[in-house]
């Protein structure tokens, strides 16, 4: 894939108080693991920006995206929009789209804490290496 063929975005921005009132909005448990997880895509490194984007945070490299967080009645997505090229040896992502892949977390079932998180460090160096 070359960086002409990347989802591109409008250019979002550090600390988006847009991305903050979308978390206030959710101060439920499973709008707080939404926000720890997001927090794990903004820690990734100084280039990182975000916006809002078809209703929920994504977090991005200049214009391009590389994850998202949204919450639903009894779960939360982290969802990678280069997902489907991600290794992935525990086995977490979901999804049979072309480019994009998600995993399913919630408070009540346990799941590879470590495994997502290296799954976001990974999503977030191949964007870096493709910019």
């Amino acid at each position: 894939m070359s960086v002409d063929d990347l989802f591109r975005l409008s250019i979002g921005i550090r600390d988006n108080p847009e991305v903050d009132h979308w978390f206030n909005k959710r101060p439920d448990e499973l709008g707080r693991l939404a926000q720890d997880w997001f927090n794990v895509m903004r820690s990734m490194g100084d280039d990182v920006l975000e916006l809002v984007h078809d209703g929920h945070p994504v977090a991005c490299i200049e214009d391009v995206p590389f994850a998202y967080v949204n919450v639903f009645t009894r779960h939360v997505n982290v969802g990678f929009f280069r997902g489907a090229e991600l290794r992935d040896p525990s086995s977490l992502l979901q999804g049979s789209g072309k480019r994009m892949r998600h995993v399913k977390v919630s408070p009540v079932v346990r799941y590879d804490a470590e495994g997502l998180e290296q799954l976001i460090d990974e999503a977030y160096q191949d964007l870096k290496r493709l910019l």
